[in-house]
């Protein structure tokens, strides 16, 4: 029970890797505080979850819901960043309102939920903030704007690490590849629509552990660098792409 007691800030926690890192930290006892804009969040509320509407573009939903939720259950010990889009175009045809659609919530989500949740973070506290392997490693086509906001994670991470380590506040990253989410699901469905399992199956191929992470293996990461196990790290992005990018070719060898 690493996390037994510790309230938890969890965005994007109503599905994929974000119901999984919830599904986790309430395994090692975490009390957590769900922020989605997804309307059904709310059928989550239990009496170890707080779950709310927030669209993390918006100050004032995200001030509301974190008043609230430490008025029930007292000040925050993690917060966990993980709320985030990628839709596919390529930077030609990509408009300025996709651009900023991905920059608004993959980057300036995770500022104004820190900024705003930080006053209310206990000293030894830990924030953990969803990167990639895309952006910092590696990329896609079609994968631009996503890629660049992750990569901005990442320095995000790395300087507020810096700063807030006077505090015994650590900052670190998670950077996953592809992990078996609805959000993957609907990026196949776009470059397949007549075969999307083939672009799974396609992804599977090019991993060294031939699958997809599920999302509760990202929760166990989100644990680890959340709970004192991890007490000696803060300022790092941490793969967890099970291989895919340690081949150098995906012909040569022997």
């Amino acid at each position: 029970m690493k996390l037994k007691n510790k309230v938890s800030i969890i965005t994007g926690g109503y599905k994929g890797a974000g119901r999984g890192i919830v599904n986790v930290f309430l395994k090692y006892g975490a009390r957590v505080i769900i922020l989605d804009n997804d309307e059904s969040v709310i059928s989550l509320k239990s009496q170890d979850i707080l779950a709310y509407r927030v669209d993390v573009r918006n100050k004032e939903e995200i001030e509301e819901a974190i008043k609230d939720a430490t008025s029930k259950f007292g000040n925050i010990d993690i917060i966990i960043n993980n709320a985030g889009i990628c839709n596919l175009c390529t930077f030609e045809e990509m408009d300025d309102e996709l651009r900023d659609l991905h920059f608004d919530i993959n980057i300036k989500g995770a500022w104004n939920v820190t900024k705003i949740a930080l006053p209310y973070l206990n000293k030894g506290g830990a924030i953990v903030n969803m990167s990639s392997v895309t952006g910092p490693l590696v990329a896609d086509s079609g994968e631009v704007a996503y890629a660049t906001t992750k990569a901005a994670v990442l320095g995000f991470t790395k300087s507020l690490a810096a700063e807030l380590v006077e505090d015994n506040i650590r900052v670190n990253a998670i950077m996953p590849g592809y992990i078996l989410t609805p959000m993957v699901e609907k990026m196949a469905k776009i470059s397949n629509p007549d075969n999307p399992s083939s672009v799974i199956n396609g992804i599977k191929n090019g991993i060294p552990m031939r699958r997809l992470a599920t999302p509760d293996e990202i929760g166990e990461l989100a644990a680890f660098l959340a709970s004192d196990e991890a007490s000696y790290i803060t300022g790092q992005g941490i793969v967890i792409d099970g291989g895919s990018t340690l081949p150098e070719t995906m012909t040569m060898g022997v």
